[in-house]
């Protein structure tokens, strides 16, 4: 039996997830969770084998909750869930420990498939995925700028080319306004963009918003 954490501050789609789950007779839900921290509580209470986790999710961030759980449980196997393409966040995702990254317009099948495949201790790739990574182990290729972020940098661009004020970004990471301004400074340094207006149109041009 594969016991399942669904990890997503949408209570819609949290019910969606769960109904898919309980159709397949190899998987049990053990718990939910609604946000960052409440999802490494979770995980450290149960017993789990898979996590389900959903990018934009109150809290610290699904790429330092995906460094956390890498540490403290290592042997848990974490499928991502995105409305984001794979060519957004799924490279750093997998970087970051993740053993999959599935956007959620895929059919519930296929879902089921991701979870059983990371479950074996399997990567789930989709083909676009496949294709991203090979292309960034290519030698002599070059690199957009915005890769050479920090995985703290390119959440915060994203959310800031979303149209996301500083304030509300602070809120939502768990940060001071004061320290997304540092961020927001060091991003545009590495992009060589001088405003915050050029960093949004960096953010549109390049389909970085969040």
């Amino acid at each position: 039996m594969i016991r399942l954490i669904i990890a997503d501050d949408h209570p819609i789609v949290r019910e969606g997830l769960k109904r898919i789950i309980t159709e397949c007779s190899d998987m049990h839900l053990v718990s939910e969770a609604a946000d960052g921290n409440e999802i490494l509580a979770q995980c450290s209470e149960h017993n789990v084998d898979v996590l389900l986790l959903d990018i934009s999710m109150p809290g610290p961030g699904f790429l330092y909750t995906l460094q956390r759980l890498r540490v403290k449980h290592p042997d848990m196997h974490v499928l991502v869930l995105s409305i984001h393409p794979e060519n957004h966040y799924a490279v750093r995702a997998i970087k970051a420990g993740a053993a999959g990254y599935l956007t959620k317009d895929h059919s519930p099948e296929e879902l089921a498939d991701a979870i059983r495949h990371v479950h074996m201790g399997r990567k789930y790739l989709t083909s676009v995925v496949a294709e991203e990574l090979a292309s960034q182990l290519q030698s002599g290729k070059e690199v957009q700028l915005y890769k050479n972020l920090s995985d703290r940098e390119y959440q915060i661009l994203c959310m800031i080319g979303s149209g996301k004020q500083p304030n509300k970004i602070a809120s939502l990471l768990s940060l001071s306004p004061k320290t997304i301004s540092t961020y927001r400074n060091r991003i545009l340094l590495k992009l060589k963009l001088k405003t915050t207006g050029e960093l949004i149109r960096y953010a549109v041009e390049n389909g970085l918003e969040d």
